[in-house]
């Protein structure tokens, strides 16, 4: 084969666990181009890496069809459909060509909400991608998620970051899509008087008003805390490369389920997942070197597939409940 076609829109943790099927397609077809069709605020998170040739880009005032017309012009031999919704459906029906979709399992995923009935199958959702290309003859490599950064643009000088953090640190990735995976702010800081080191908190704009509040608490209360606690407000400041670049050069990462933190489950450190509304089975941060922060036999875990506004039940026991240990 002379090209083929990945697609997959969204969103950053989805994109991220798409890299171990890539490279593994890569490997069976070395000499094959790969183009990687995604949404243009996405490029950054596949533009580097090596085993893509191009990236094609939805634009945001870009119709399906005018896509379509791109897309028929590279002349794919077959297209990967790791999104496998109504628009993917329609740009493979189109294309004409012959395509693999990866399966979501939304029924089962769907019936555990509902029921807590487990039909999902335990393996991960990196290895459904990789499942996918079985067809084509590839195999799971046994490697990890890959993520690559411009050299320049994506770098961080610790020398710009307070003294007290240029000789190591831990990260918080404090940022979620929905309410239900978000610690509150209680429970932030209680794990963040468990860290031994400084902390830095990372997270889109959304979280600049919980990391400022943090940051006032433990500014406001260091004489009543028995080791001074130093956190560093990185929420909206950084592209969301450069924040990549902060977490992999944490001494260790605490991540609540969301994008960043499935992003840095690559890099070869030490990452706690935080799990509340949301069930780690399928989507735990792909590493072998994690551990999982959850509140476990809770009988109304989990409340939905992604996420929700609030919790149903009212008590949000699956957050408030979290037990964190000793100093870490």
């Amino acid at each position: 084969m002379k090209k083929i076609l990945i697609l997959r829109f969204s969103a950053i943790g989805d994109i991220a666990w798409t890299s171990l099927a890539v490279r593994c397609l890569k490997n069976k077809f070395p000499d094959t181009e790969l183009h990687f069709c995604t949404k243009s605020q996405y490029k950054d998170m596949v533009q580097y890496n090596p085993h893509i040739s191009k990236v094609i880009c939805l634009e945001k005032k870009q119709s399906i069809n005018d896509l379509i017309k791109i897309l028929k012009a590279e002349n794919y031999d077959c297209v990967v459909d790791f999104h496998n919704n109504l628009r993917t459906t329609y740009i493979k029906f189109w294309l004409g060509k012959k395509s693999y979709t990866s399966q979501k399992h939304s029924w089962a995923r769907w019936w555990l909400v509902q029921t807590k009935q487990n039909f999902v199958p335990h393996t991960h959702v990196a290895q459904w991608h990789v499942q996918t290309l079985k067809p084509l003859g590839v195999e799971d490599d046994g490697g990890k998620l890959e993520y690559f950064l411009h050299p320049e643009n994506d770098f961080v000088d610790k020398k710009s970051l307070p003294n007290a953090f240029q000789n190591g640190y831990t990260t918080i990735v404090i940022g979620a899509t929905e309410w239900t995976k978000k610690l509150p702010f209680e429970k932030l800081i209680e794990l963040c008087e468990k860290i031994n080191e400084p902390v830095i908190l990372l997270g889109g704009k959304e979280e600049i008003e919980i990391a400022e509040k943090t940051k006032e608490y433990f500014e406001k209360n260091k004489n009543n805390i028995e080791d001074k606690i130093e956190i560093f407000n990185a929420c909206g400041k950084y592209s969301l490369n450069q924040s990549v670049y902060l977490g992999k050069e944490a001494n260790k990462i605490f991540g609540q389920d969301t994008g960043l933190t499935h992003i840095l489950a690559g890099f070869d450190k030490k990452i706690y997942g935080i799990f509340g509304g949301t069930v780690p089975q399928h989507c735990y941060p792909y590493t072998p070197n994690r551990e999982i922060l959850e509140v476990k036999n809770l009988s109304c875990r989990p409340c939905s597939r992604s996420g929700r506004k609030s919790c149903p039940k009212g008590h949000f026991k699956c957050m408030k409940d979290l037990e964190f240990g000793g100093k870490v």
